[in-house]
């Protein structure tokens, strides 16, 4: 059964309001948001990845669920599979790193232990307060509407390709895949300007695909317009299969977000005063889906448009 075969037999359990119809990363309930993520070695980490890296990405990943919903911040539960004393003090270590670094407290969890050899696998709730006026949901995007995306879109993936030794290494490509930084601060200044907003995980196209189909409209984008960076391009020249390859890489953890564009000139004046680089890529429009042009032509969807679980 995939991912969107289960949810979509969870919808008639989870009908109260909090839940948003599970077409969101996040619960809105009494003023607070919560959202749980769980990461799986081999899946959303390398074996050979630092128990310290692991324990920020379990971290980040989910704080960016948070600055997509415009939250702050309170505390976090973790669930952690036991295994190797020295790589469970090591993770120990990386998450006393990470809750201090975007001060955070830990409220509890569970551990279990799982056999010897097995994947380990680790979840974890992250809570917040909502901002005022309610968290934005990825269902909210309009005809009209301008498409933004925070940062540079492809790093990350080429990161993890850098660690599988498919290409040269450079480290702000590493970096970005082994600890991603949830766009916090950008998310709370920003949640009152926008009319939908979620995180890019699983890729920018597949990812502005579910927010096209949650909000009943079309999302067209400029392959042209996606921000790239200079480490990336360094690596990759600037050429159309290294956009299409960024947009469908994950791990970004971005923001893109829709908001009509008489909020042009606030959102940029937010980006400047907190030192985030933001780019228009696009627009809403009557239809359905994702649609993408480069240069004023149209261009076929790539078969495979980002990560699915």
């Amino acid at each position: 059964m995939s991912e969107a075969d289960f949810i979509a037999r969870l919808r008639s359990i989870a009908t109260d309001p909090a839940a948003r119809g599970l077409v969101d990363d996040a619960a809105e309930w009494e003023g607070l948001v919560l959202t749980h993520d769980m990461i799986v070695e081999g899946i959303h980490f390398l074996p050979d990845d630092t128990p310290q890296d692991v324990a920020w990405k379990l971290v980040a990943v989910n704080l960016s669920d948070l600055a997509a919903k415009g939250a702050a911040p309170v505390g976090v539960l973790v669930g952690y599979s036991l295994g190797d004393d020295a790589w469970d003090a090591g993770f120990a270590e990386g998450l006393d790193l990470v809750l201090r670094r975007f001060g955070i407290i830990l409220l509890g969890g569970d551990t279990v232990r799982v056999p010897a050899g097995a994947p380990r696998s680790f979840g974890l709730t992250a809570i917040g307060h909502a901002p005022p006026g309610g968290a934005p949901s990825r269902s909210g995007a309009r005809p009209g509407d301008q498409i933004w995306v925070t940062g540079t879109i492809g790093n990350a993936g080429l990161g993890l390709a850098m660690r599988l030794g498919q290409e040269q290494a450079n480290e702000t490509c590493l970096a970005a895949y082994k600890r991603p930084q949830p766009q916090l601060t950008f998310g709370q200044a920003v949640a009152r300007h926008v009319h939908a907003m979620m995180d890019v995980s699983d890729g920018l196209l597949i990812d502005a695909q579910r927010m096209a189909q949650a909000s009943g409209c079309e999302l067209g984008f400029m392959l042209e317009s996606l921000p790239l960076s200079a480490a990336l391009l360094a690596v990759r020249p600037d050429i159309l299969d290294t956009r299409l390859a960024a947009a469908t890489a994950g791990d970004d953890y971005q923001l893109l977000f829709a908001a009509d564009p008489s909020a042009a000139v606030a959102i940029r004046e937010i980006a400047a005063g907190l030192n985030v680089a933001v780019t228009p890529i696009g627009h809403a429009g009557v239809g359905e889906g994702i649609m993408l042009t480069h240069r004023a032509q149209r261009i076929a969807l790539p078969a495979r448009l980002g990560f699915m679980h």
